[in-house]
């Protein structure tokens, strides 16, 4: 926690300066000291934001499906249930010979590791710009995130794999997750000259992670992985499990800049960088990282028909 306070007194200090630099720099900056209005409008906004995330992976192994993690492989892969049908179907798609006698012959002989996939983001959120540049916002933002990577399957004596390397089957990984991240940020607005502004948004970031599904395929076909069982082996019938709540609860701060462009009486068009420093919590994976986002945002203040 006093990392993240010093963080964010390092960035109001470097974004003041970076405030005075680009005002000294802005053709209207002389009239706006001279009390020429600012184009940039005050008051109430609302607005509705797009982009593309790109979150860090140091979470993305929570979909491994390595021993120790709440969704493994072989909790699946040697379970009477699907464990038998795995077998069968590799044994009749000659990937396997009868040298591997049955499921519990079959192991993963190496793990590797996750990655997310860029993904969309969309939000919603309200604003309010006084007079002087400074202003606050909050926002709703909300991403699905996807993780992908692949895992080794050969049998325990290391025979009987039919593949053309003799020596493991390549099988796939796959992790879906959606984030929900709420912002609140202290702002300050530049006037740029011809309708343009520099905008700098710095603040506090709660997300709340929430696991959707974690498979693994083998040969063609997928095969859930999400414990819906309670730490038991798999069986055709769930029980009261069907509903799995992973994930949870983290926070962070943050940091954007962003580029606009005003159109008097309706709005402003503006696009930006955003950088998230939060925590992700994942079990066994609960980890501090960063997540990166291009964003588009339209804004509207003309509340004129209320």
């Amino acid at each position: 926690m006093k990392r993240a306070f010093i963080l964010i007194g390092a960035m109001l200090l470097s974004s003041s300066a970076m405030a005075d630099g680009l005002k000294s720099l802005s053709p209207e900056a002389t009239a706006a000291d001279d009390g020429v209005p600012r184009r940039q409008p005050s008051g109430l906004s609302v607005f509705a934001n797009a982009g593309a995330v790109w979150a860090d992976d140091n979470t993305a192994n929570f979909y491994s499906g390595r021993p120790g993690n709440v969704n493994t492989i072989n909790r699946v892969l040697h379970s009477e249930t699907y464990g038998n049908r795995i077998w069968q179907q590799l044994k009749n798609d000659g990937l396997i010979s009868s040298a591997v006698g049955s499921k519990d012959e079959l192991q993963v002989v190496e793990y590797g590791d996750m990655y997310y996939r860029t993904s969309l983001q969309f939000g919603l959120g309200i604003r309010y710009d006084y007079e002087s540049g400074f202003g606050w916002l909050l926002r709703f933002d909300i991403s699905r995130l996807n993780a992908l990577g692949a895992f080794n399957l050969s049998s325990t004596n290391g025979t009987g794999i039919l593949t053309p390397n003799h020596q493991y089957i390549r099988c796939g990984l796959m992790g879906r997750e959606d984030r929900i991240n709420i912002d609140f940020a202290i702002t300050r607005t530049i006037d740029l000259g011809d309708n343009l502004c520099f905008e700098l948004d710095l603040g506090a970031s709660f997300n709340n992670t929430k696991v959707k599904e974690s498979l693994m395929e083998i040969d063609g076909s997928t095969y859930s992985i999400l414990d819906i069982w309670n730490g038991q082996s798999p069986s055709s019938y769930s029980g009261s499990y069907e509903y799995v709540n992973q994930g949870g609860i983290g926070w962070g701060v943050f940091m954007s800049g962003f580029i606009g462009y005003y159109m008097e009486g309706v709005g402003a068009i503006k696009a930006g960088y955003t950088c998230h420093h939060s925590k992700t919590t994942l079990k066994g994976y609960d980890a501090r990282g960063w997540v990166h986002c291009l964003t588009i945002r339209f804004e509207i203040n003309n509340f004129s028909f209320l």
